[in-house]
Protein backbone atom coordinates (compact mmCIF):
# COMPACT_ATOMS: atom_id res chain seq x y z
CA UNK A 1 0.00 0.00 0.00
CA UNK A 2 1.20 3.15 -0.67
CA UNK A 3 -0.02 6.30 1.27
CA UNK A 4 0.29 9.97 0.24
CA UNK A 5 -0.15 13.01 2.80
CA UNK A 6 -0.65 16.32 1.41
CA UNK A 7 -1.21 19.69 3.25
CA UNK A 8 -4.42 20.99 1.73
CA UNK A 9 -6.01 24.37 1.84
CA UNK A 10 -9.17 25.21 4.30
CA UNK A 11 -10.74 21.58 3.29
CA UNK A 12 -13.97 21.10 5.30
CA UNK A 13 -13.84 17.38 5.98
CA UNK A 14 -17.56 17.10 6.04
CA UNK A 15 -18.20 18.91 3.25
CA UNK A 16 -15.84 16.53 1.18
CA UNK A 17 -17.62 13.17 2.71
CA UNK A 18 -21.05 14.51 1.43
CA UNK A 19 -19.47 15.46 -2.48
CA UNK A 20 -17.87 11.52 -2.30
CA UNK A 21 -20.78 9.97 -0.41
CA UNK A 22 -21.82 6.82 -1.72
CA UNK A 23 -24.34 4.24 -0.10
CA UNK A 24 -22.26 1.53 -1.33
CA UNK A 25 -18.92 2.31 0.54
CA UNK A 26 -17.31 2.23 4.03
CA UNK A 27 -16.93 5.46 5.32
CA UNK A 28 -16.24 7.33 8.69
CA UNK A 29 -16.22 10.90 10.19
CA UNK A 30 -15.84 11.74 13.42
CA UNK A 31 -15.64 16.05 14.49
CA UNK A 32 -15.08 17.29 18.11
CA UNK A 33 -15.60 21.29 17.33
CA UNK A 34 -14.34 22.52 20.79
CA UNK A 35 -10.60 20.39 20.42
CA UNK A 36 -10.28 21.68 16.94
CA UNK A 37 -10.51 18.59 15.00
CA UNK A 38 -12.38 16.65 12.20
CA UNK A 39 -11.41 13.69 10.63
CA UNK A 40 -13.33 11.94 7.53
CA UNK A 41 -12.40 8.69 5.55
CA UNK A 42 -14.14 7.31 2.25
CA UNK A 43 -13.87 3.56 0.17
CA UNK A 44 -11.81 0.98 1.99
CA UNK A 45 -8.66 -0.17 0.56
CA UNK A 46 -8.00 -2.36 3.03
CA UNK A 47 -10.22 -3.73 5.74
CA UNK A 48 -10.98 -6.21 8.21
CA UNK A 49 -14.23 -7.64 9.95
CA UNK A 50 -14.59 -9.92 12.92
CA UNK A 51 -16.27 -10.86 15.93
CA UNK A 52 -15.65 -12.65 18.93
CA UNK A 53 -13.61 -12.19 21.68
CA UNK A 54 -10.28 -11.94 19.90
CA UNK A 55 -11.72 -9.11 17.73
CA UNK A 56 -8.86 -6.68 19.23
CA UNK A 57 -6.06 -8.92 19.12
CA UNK A 58 -7.04 -9.25 15.26
CA UNK A 59 -7.03 -6.02 14.57
CA UNK A 60 -4.08 -5.71 15.98
CA UNK A 61 -2.85 -7.66 13.69
CA UNK A 62 -4.26 -6.28 10.53
CA UNK A 63 -2.67 -2.68 11.40
CA UNK A 64 0.38 -4.46 12.12
CA UNK A 65 0.69 -6.35 8.91
CA UNK A 66 -0.54 -3.37 6.94
CA UNK A 67 1.86 -0.55 8.19
CA UNK A 68 4.55 -3.31 7.73
CA UNK A 69 3.63 -3.70 3.51
CA UNK A 70 3.14 0.14 2.84
CA UNK A 71 4.71 3.13 1.87
CA UNK A 72 3.90 6.06 3.70
CA UNK A 73 4.78 9.64 1.72
CA UNK A 74 4.78 13.03 3.00
CA UNK A 75 5.66 16.08 5.98
CA UNK A 76 5.69 13.61 9.24
CA UNK A 77 4.92 17.01 11.14
CA UNK A 78 1.37 17.13 9.72
CA UNK A 79 -1.55 16.56 11.96
CA UNK A 80 -3.48 13.32 11.37
CA UNK A 81 -0.11 12.29 8.77
CA UNK A 82 -0.42 9.06 6.96
CA UNK A 83 -2.74 6.14 6.46
CA UNK A 84 -5.55 5.96 9.38
CA UNK A 85 -7.54 2.78 10.00
CA UNK A 86 -10.98 3.61 11.13
CA UNK A 87 -12.54 0.97 13.99
CA UNK A 88 -15.79 0.33 15.04
CA UNK A 89 -16.94 -2.06 17.51
CA UNK A 90 -20.12 -3.47 18.68
CA UNK A 91 -21.17 -3.25 22.64
CA UNK A 92 -21.31 -7.21 22.14
CA UNK A 93 -18.54 -9.64 21.23
CA UNK A 94 -21.25 -11.53 19.13
CA UNK A 95 -24.04 -9.25 17.05
CA UNK A 96 -27.25 -11.02 16.75
CA UNK A 97 -28.93 -12.61 13.83
CA UNK A 98 -30.32 -9.74 12.24
CA UNK A 99 -27.47 -7.27 13.26
CA UNK A 100 -26.71 -4.78 10.24
CA UNK A 101 -22.73 -3.86 11.64
CA UNK A 102 -20.08 -6.39 12.52
CA UNK A 103 -19.15 -6.82 15.57
CA UNK A 104 -15.70 -5.40 14.48
CA UNK A 105 -14.47 -3.34 11.14
CA UNK A 106 -11.03 -1.40 11.03
CA UNK A 107 -10.30 -0.34 7.27
CA UNK A 108 -7.92 2.21 6.00
CA UNK A 109 -9.86 4.34 3.21
CA UNK A 110 -9.24 5.18 0.20
CA UNK A 111 -9.46 9.24 0.78
CA UNK A 112 -8.66 11.15 3.90
CA UNK A 113 -9.79 14.68 4.62
CA UNK A 114 -8.85 15.97 8.14
CA UNK A 115 -8.80 19.48 10.17
CA UNK A 116 -6.72 20.45 12.86
CA UNK A 117 -7.41 23.67 13.91
CA UNK A 118 -6.40 25.99 10.52
CA UNK A 119 -4.67 23.06 8.81
CA UNK A 120 -6.39 20.74 6.32
CA UNK A 121 -4.70 17.53 5.46
CA UNK A 122 -5.50 15.10 2.65
CA UNK A 123 -4.62 11.56 2.84
CA UNK A 124 -4.66 9.11 -0.10
CA UNK A 125 -3.85 5.70 0.28
CA UNK A 126 -3.67 2.96 -2.89
CA UNK A 127 -2.58 -0.66 -3.08
CA UNK A 128 0.29 -1.39 -5.22
CA UNK A 129 1.55 -4.52 -7.08
CA UNK A 130 3.98 -5.40 -9.49
CA UNK A 131 1.62 -3.97 -12.61
CA UNK A 132 0.23 -1.28 -10.90
CA UNK A 133 0.66 2.07 -13.06
CA UNK A 134 2.09 4.71 -10.57
CA UNK A 135 1.87 7.47 -12.83
CA UNK A 136 -1.77 6.67 -13.15
CA UNK A 137 -2.20 6.69 -9.31
CA UNK A 138 -0.51 9.66 -8.83
CA UNK A 139 -2.35 11.93 -10.95
CA UNK A 140 -5.63 10.48 -9.67
CA UNK A 141 -4.66 11.54 -6.24
CA UNK A 142 -3.71 15.13 -7.57
CA UNK A 143 -6.89 15.60 -9.43
CA UNK A 144 -8.96 14.49 -6.44
CA UNK A 145 -6.89 16.94 -4.24
CA UNK A 146 -8.12 19.51 -6.89
CA UNK A 147 -11.67 18.47 -6.52
CA UNK A 148 -11.49 18.61 -2.54
CA UNK A 149 -10.00 22.13 -2.74
CA UNK A 150 -13.24 23.53 -4.04
CA UNK A 151 -14.48 22.15 -0.14
CA UNK A 152 -13.81 25.05 1.73
CA UNK A 153 -13.76 24.84 5.57
CA UNK A 154 -17.13 25.56 7.28
CA UNK A 155 -19.55 25.22 4.25
CA UNK A 156 -21.52 22.29 2.85
CA UNK A 157 -22.29 20.54 -0.17
CA UNK A 158 -25.54 22.41 -1.88
CA UNK A 159 -27.85 19.73 -1.86
CA UNK A 160 -31.25 19.87 -3.99
CA UNK A 161 -34.58 20.73 -2.45
CA UNK A 162 -35.77 18.13 -0.04
CA UNK A 163 -39.33 17.70 0.87
CA UNK A 164 -40.22 18.12 4.22
CA UNK A 165 -39.72 15.11 6.39
CA UNK A 166 -42.53 14.31 8.87
CA UNK A 167 -42.81 11.39 11.01
CA UNK A 168 -45.50 8.97 10.29
CA UNK A 169 -44.87 5.84 12.70
CA UNK A 170 -43.49 5.59 16.30
CA UNK A 171 -42.51 2.20 17.96
CA UNK A 172 -40.56 1.54 20.83
CA UNK A 173 -39.10 -2.07 21.12
CA UNK A 174 -40.60 -3.56 24.01
CA UNK A 175 -42.36 -0.55 25.16
CA UNK A 176 -41.67 2.11 28.33
CA UNK A 177 -43.70 -0.10 30.59
CA UNK A 178 -40.91 -3.30 29.51
CA UNK A 179 -38.24 -0.26 30.33
CA UNK A 180 -39.93 0.61 33.77
CA UNK A 181 -40.13 -2.53 34.36
CA UNK A 182 -36.59 -4.04 33.55
CA UNK A 183 -35.36 -0.77 35.85
CA UNK A 184 -37.20 -1.98 38.47
CA UNK A 185 -36.19 -5.73 38.55
CA UNK A 186 -32.45 -4.64 37.67
CA UNK A 187 -32.49 -2.56 41.33
CA UNK A 188 -33.95 -5.75 42.88
CA UNK A 189 -31.03 -7.70 41.93
CA UNK A 190 -28.83 -5.13 42.20
CA UNK A 191 -30.12 -5.51 46.31
CA UNK A 192 -29.88 -8.83 46.49
CA UNK A 193 -26.13 -8.33 45.79
CA UNK A 194 -25.78 -10.02 42.09
CA UNK A 195 -24.04 -6.66 40.48
CA UNK A 196 -23.49 -3.15 41.57
CA UNK A 197 -24.55 -1.31 38.53
CA UNK A 198 -26.17 -1.94 35.39
CA UNK A 199 -26.94 0.39 32.26
CA UNK A 200 -30.49 -0.16 30.59
CA UNK A 201 -31.53 1.92 27.02
CA UNK A 202 -34.52 2.00 25.05
CA UNK A 203 -34.39 1.56 21.36
CA UNK A 204 -37.08 4.03 19.65
CA UNK A 205 -38.36 3.21 15.96
CA UNK A 206 -39.33 6.43 13.74
CA UNK A 207 -40.74 5.78 10.11
CA UNK A 208 -40.20 9.27 7.99
CA UNK A 209 -42.00 10.15 5.02
CA UNK A 210 -39.12 10.37 3.01
CA UNK A 211 -35.36 9.09 3.68
CA UNK A 212 -33.65 10.29 6.11
CA UNK A 213 -30.49 12.06 5.24
CA UNK A 214 -27.84 11.01 7.98
CA UNK A 215 -24.63 13.94 6.51
CA UNK A 216 -27.43 16.28 7.05
CA UNK A 217 -28.44 15.37 10.51
CA UNK A 218 -24.47 14.94 11.72
CA UNK A 219 -24.08 18.72 10.07
CA UNK A 220 -27.36 19.71 12.64
CA UNK A 221 -25.42 17.54 15.64
CA UNK A 222 -21.62 19.06 14.97
CA UNK A 223 -23.80 22.82 15.54
CA UNK A 224 -25.28 22.23 17.83
CA UNK A 225 -23.07 19.92 20.26
CA UNK A 226 -19.15 21.49 19.41
CA UNK A 227 -18.29 19.76 22.86
CA UNK A 228 -19.18 16.38 21.54
CA UNK A 229 -17.92 13.96 19.22
CA UNK A 230 -20.28 14.39 15.83
CA UNK A 231 -19.50 11.27 14.34
CA UNK A 232 -21.38 8.87 11.85
CA UNK A 233 -20.05 5.12 10.49
CA UNK A 234 -21.35 3.61 7.55
CA UNK A 235 -21.37 -0.12 6.95
CA UNK A 236 -21.46 0.30 2.77
CA UNK A 237 -24.62 -1.16 2.89
CA UNK A 238 -26.82 2.04 2.83
CA UNK A 239 -26.84 1.93 6.71
CA UNK A 240 -25.44 4.30 9.05
CA UNK A 241 -24.78 4.59 12.68
CA UNK A 242 -24.60 8.37 13.64
CA UNK A 243 -24.46 10.33 16.76
CA UNK A 244 -23.25 13.19 19.06
CA UNK A 245 -21.67 11.45 21.82
CA UNK A 246 -19.85 13.56 25.09
CA UNK A 247 -18.10 10.50 26.48
CA UNK A 248 -14.16 10.15 25.48
CA UNK A 249 -13.55 6.26 25.93
CA UNK A 250 -9.19 6.58 25.69
CA UNK A 251 -6.61 8.90 23.76
CA UNK A 252 -3.42 8.14 22.81
CA UNK A 253 -0.76 10.69 21.51
CA UNK A 254 3.02 10.75 22.65
CA UNK A 255 3.22 8.44 24.95
CA UNK A 256 -0.02 9.93 27.11
CA UNK A 257 -3.40 8.37 27.70
CA UNK A 258 -6.38 10.62 28.66
CA UNK A 259 -9.68 8.55 29.19
CA UNK A 260 -12.30 9.70 31.62
CA UNK A 261 -15.35 8.67 33.73
CA UNK A 262 -18.53 10.08 33.04
CA UNK A 263 -21.97 9.79 34.75
CA UNK A 264 -25.03 10.73 36.27
CA UNK A 265 -27.22 13.19 34.57
CA UNK A 266 -29.54 16.18 35.40
CA UNK A 267 -31.05 18.71 32.88
CA UNK A 268 -29.66 22.05 32.77
CA UNK A 269 -31.74 24.87 34.01
CA UNK A 270 -33.50 27.91 31.97
CA UNK A 271 -31.85 30.33 34.09
CA UNK A 272 -28.28 31.10 35.34
CA UNK A 273 -29.44 30.40 39.15
CA UNK A 274 -31.45 27.32 38.29
CA UNK A 275 -29.01 25.59 36.07
CA UNK A 276 -26.03 26.48 39.32
CA UNK A 277 -28.48 24.79 41.75
CA UNK A 278 -28.90 21.63 39.14
CA UNK A 279 -25.54 20.97 38.95
CA UNK A 280 -25.06 21.59 43.07
CA UNK A 281 -27.98 19.07 43.16
CA UNK A 282 -25.98 16.74 40.91
CA UNK A 283 -23.00 16.73 43.10
CA UNK A 284 -24.36 16.22 46.20
CA UNK A 285 -26.23 13.19 44.84
CA UNK A 286 -25.47 10.41 46.54
CA UNK A 287 -27.10 7.68 43.94
CA UNK A 288 -24.95 10.30 41.52
CA UNK A 289 -22.11 10.11 43.39
CA UNK A 290 -22.10 6.34 43.41
CA UNK A 291 -22.82 5.85 40.51
CA UNK A 292 -19.85 7.69 38.99
CA UNK A 293 -17.31 5.88 41.11
CA UNK A 294 -18.25 2.94 40.35
CA UNK A 295 -17.07 3.68 36.48
CA UNK A 296 -13.84 5.59 38.20
CA UNK A 297 -13.12 2.69 40.55
CA UNK A 298 -13.38 0.35 37.67
CA UNK A 299 -11.56 2.53 34.80
CA UNK A 300 -8.99 2.92 37.41
CA UNK A 301 -8.65 -1.39 38.59
CA UNK A 302 -8.45 -1.81 34.66
CA UNK A 303 -5.86 0.87 34.24
CA UNK A 304 -3.63 -0.36 36.86
CA UNK A 305 -4.39 -4.08 35.25
CA UNK A 306 -2.61 -3.16 32.04
CA UNK A 307 0.65 -1.96 34.38
CA UNK A 308 -0.08 1.60 33.11
CA UNK A 309 1.59 3.79 35.96
CA UNK A 310 1.64 7.69 35.96
CA UNK A 311 -1.98 7.83 37.22
CA UNK A 312 -3.60 11.27 37.57
CA UNK A 313 -7.30 12.65 38.62
CA UNK A 314 -8.89 15.01 40.15
CA UNK A 315 -10.91 13.12 43.56
CA UNK A 316 -14.07 15.30 43.14
CA UNK A 317 -15.34 14.93 40.23
CA UNK A 318 -16.18 18.13 38.40
CA UNK A 319 -19.39 19.29 35.68
CA UNK A 320 -19.42 18.76 32.30
CA UNK A 321 -22.44 20.94 30.56
CA UNK A 322 -23.70 20.16 28.02
CA UNK A 323 -26.58 22.40 26.03
CA UNK A 324 -29.36 19.35 27.62
CA UNK A 325 -27.76 17.85 30.56
CA UNK A 326 -24.77 18.40 32.91
CA UNK A 327 -22.91 14.81 34.19
CA UNK A 328 -20.36 14.11 36.40
CA UNK A 329 -16.71 13.96 34.95
CA UNK A 330 -13.59 12.85 36.48
CA UNK A 331 -10.92 12.93 33.73
CA UNK A 332 -7.97 10.93 33.89
CA UNK A 333 -4.28 11.40 32.29
CA UNK A 334 -1.45 8.41 32.76
CA UNK A 335 1.67 7.38 30.75
CA UNK A 336 1.29 4.60 28.14
CA UNK A 337 3.28 1.95 29.20
CA UNK A 338 5.90 0.33 26.97
CA UNK A 339 4.40 -2.70 24.62
CA UNK A 340 0.83 -2.07 25.71
CA UNK A 341 -0.90 0.49 22.76
CA UNK A 342 -4.43 1.75 22.32
CA UNK A 343 -5.94 -0.91 21.50
CA UNK A 344 -5.19 -2.99 24.31
CA UNK A 345 -6.62 -0.17 26.44
CA UNK A 346 -9.47 -0.02 24.58
CA UNK A 347 -9.93 -3.55 24.53
CA UNK A 348 -9.68 -3.22 28.28
CA UNK A 349 -11.79 -0.77 29.23
CA UNK A 350 -14.86 -1.37 26.55
CA UNK A 351 -17.32 -1.37 27.81
CA UNK A 352 -16.65 0.88 31.03
CA UNK A 353 -19.45 0.66 33.26
CA UNK A 354 -20.52 4.46 32.10
CA UNK A 355 -22.58 2.05 29.54
CA UNK A 356 -22.13 -1.64 30.50
CA UNK A 357 -21.61 -2.46 34.31
CA UNK A 358 -20.36 -3.31 37.17
CA UNK A 359 -18.76 -6.17 37.31
CA UNK A 360 -18.71 -6.15 33.80
CA UNK A 361 -18.98 -10.93 33.84
CA UNK A 362 -22.37 -10.85 35.69
CA UNK A 363 -23.54 -7.20 34.66
CA UNK A 364 -22.78 -6.97 30.89
CA UNK A 365 -24.00 -10.49 30.28
CA UNK A 366 -27.95 -9.36 32.08
CA UNK A 367 -28.30 -6.26 29.52
CA UNK A 368 -29.50 -8.05 26.16
CA UNK A 369 -31.64 -10.36 28.60
CA UNK A 370 -33.13 -6.94 30.40
CA UNK A 371 -33.67 -4.78 26.88
CA UNK A 372 -34.74 -7.38 24.89
CA UNK A 373 -32.62 -5.81 21.47
CA UNK A 374 -29.39 -5.95 20.20
CA UNK A 375 -27.49 -2.50 20.46
CA UNK A 376 -24.84 -3.17 18.12
CA UNK A 377 -23.10 -0.04 17.56
CA UNK A 378 -25.12 1.81 20.47
CA UNK A 379 -22.36 2.11 23.53
CA UNK A 380 -20.27 0.71 21.21
CA UNK A 381 -16.37 1.43 20.91
CA UNK A 382 -15.77 4.25 17.70
CA UNK A 383 -12.18 5.84 16.62
CA UNK A 384 -9.19 5.57 14.82
CA UNK A 385 -5.50 3.91 15.37
CA UNK A 386 -2.75 6.26 12.88
CA UNK A 387 0.49 4.60 11.73
CA UNK A 388 2.16 5.81 14.85
CA UNK A 389 0.40 3.59 17.12
CA UNK A 390 -1.39 6.91 18.27
CA UNK A 391 -5.47 7.42 18.08
CA UNK A 392 -8.70 8.50 19.67
CA UNK A 393 -11.71 6.48 20.76
CA UNK A 394 -15.15 7.61 21.81
CA UNK A 395 -18.45 5.84 23.42
CA UNK A 396 -21.09 5.41 20.96
CA UNK A 397 -24.26 7.29 22.89
CA UNK A 398 -26.37 9.75 21.79
CA UNK A 399 -27.40 7.72 18.63
CA UNK A 400 -29.17 6.37 16.06
CA UNK A 401 -29.10 4.06 13.77
CA UNK A 402 -30.49 5.44 9.75
CA UNK A 403 -31.91 2.93 7.14
CA UNK A 404 -33.69 4.62 4.13
CA UNK A 405 -36.79 5.92 5.90
CA UNK A 406 -36.40 4.75 9.31
CA UNK A 407 -34.22 5.47 12.41
CA UNK A 408 -33.77 3.46 15.37
CA UNK A 409 -32.70 5.88 18.47
CA UNK A 410 -31.05 4.89 21.52
CA UNK A 411 -30.93 6.29 25.29
CA UNK A 412 -29.73 4.72 28.11
CA UNK A 413 -29.06 5.73 31.58
CA UNK A 414 -27.18 4.04 34.67
CA UNK A 415 -29.13 2.11 37.27
CA UNK A 416 -27.86 1.50 40.50
CA UNK A 417 -29.84 0.44 43.68
CA UNK A 418 -31.34 3.68 44.50
CA UNK A 419 -32.29 4.15 41.06
CA UNK A 420 -36.28 5.21 40.28
CA UNK A 421 -37.60 3.75 37.65
CA UNK A 422 -39.86 6.43 36.47
CA UNK A 423 -36.83 8.78 36.97
CA UNK A 424 -34.70 7.16 34.87
CA UNK A 425 -37.30 6.94 32.34
CA UNK A 426 -37.79 10.61 32.33
CA UNK A 427 -33.52 10.80 31.85
CA UNK A 428 -34.07 8.65 28.53
CA UNK A 429 -37.12 10.60 27.08
CA UNK A 430 -34.70 14.28 27.54
CA UNK A 431 -32.26 12.08 25.68
CA UNK A 432 -34.85 11.11 22.85
CA UNK A 433 -36.01 14.37 22.51
CA UNK A 434 -32.57 15.98 21.22
CA UNK A 435 -32.12 13.40 18.70
CA UNK A 436 -35.14 13.18 17.47
CA UNK A 437 -35.10 17.13 16.93
CA UNK A 438 -31.94 16.67 15.19
CA UNK A 439 -33.47 14.04 13.15
CA UNK A 440 -36.02 16.61 11.74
Amino acid sequence: MASITLQAAGLDPLAVLESIYEQAELHFYVERRQDGFAIAGAEAVASLVCEGSERFERSKEFIEQTLENAIVIGDESLPFFGPHFFCSYSFSEQPGESARFPSATVFVPRWQVSLMGDRSIAVANALLDSESDVEQIAERIWNANTKFATFASGSSVALEDRKELRIVGTVEDGGADRFVQSVATAVSEIERGDYEKIVLARALDLEASEAFHPLEVLNGLRERFPDCYSFSVANGQGQSFIGSSPERLARARDGILLTEALAGTVRRGSTASEDAALGASLRSSAKDRHEQSLVLDSILRRLEHLGISGVEYDPEPSLKKLQNVQHLLTEIRADLTDGVNLLDVVSELHPTPAVGGTPRETACPRIRELEGFDRELYAGAIGWVDCHGDGEFLVGIRSAMIDGDRARLYAGGGIVGASNPERELSETELKFRVLKENLL
